[in-house]
């Protein structure tokens, strides 16, 4: 079934894209930070971006929306050139922008859902909210890393994600279940 929505197969294109991008990230971050726990963490963190790649992309398959060649491409190269800077930037700056991308990305998967909902399409509404607080979780692991560290109220206040910002409404100490979760990621 093909689905005329150019909004929705541009963020699903997208995400799929960015899925590698990230995991290729994760790769060179997990490789980069000196405890086991979070190499394991960082790993895990990898394996979900992948799995939620494959889940992605048989959606698109479901509705014949082909891979961006353009984002596949894209994707690659900054997912390869953020694995080899987590080699060189410190322990900081990978944590931060891992948690800051996180954060954006909880929202794609609620906006799919939304998007999907808008065309009276509710049969991946589960798999979309549990990626979108898949990513969540994510976003609070590379946060809880930096909390404490000293450069975080700088790059807080230049990049506007931290402990007091975030680019999505979710509170998982305040989780809504999938049905009553159609207030996240609203605009």
């Amino acid at each position: 079934m093909k689905i005329n929505h150019p909004a929705l197969t541009k963020l699903l294109q997208q995400a799929y894209s960015a899925e590698k991008a990230a995991a290729f990230a994760y790769i060179g971050h997990a490789k980069n930070v000196k405890t086991e726990a979070e190499k394991l963490a960082i790993k895990q963190i990898e394996i979900d971006e992948w799995g939620h790649r494959t889940e992605v992309l048989s959606i698109m398959n479901e509705y014949d929306i082909p891979i961006s060649k353009f984002y596949e491409f894209k994707y690659h190269i900054i997912g390869k050139t953020i694995s080899g800077l987590c080699y060189v930037i410190g322990r900081f700056m990978p944590f931060f922008f891992a948690g800051k991308l996180e954060s954006g990305n909880v929202c794609e998967y609620f906006r799919m859902r939304q998007y999907f909902n808008a065309l009276n399409i509710t049969k991946h509404d589960e798999l979309l909210y549990d990626m979108g607080i898949k990513e969540k979780e994510h976003e609070v692991y590379f946060l809880e890393q930096v909390k404490d560290d000293k450069f975080l109220p700088f790059f807080e206040k230049v990049f506007s994600w931290g402990v007091n910002t975030s680019y999505n409404n979710i509170d998982l100490a305040d989780k809504q279940l999938s049905e009553n979760s159609g207030d996240y990621c609203k605009k």
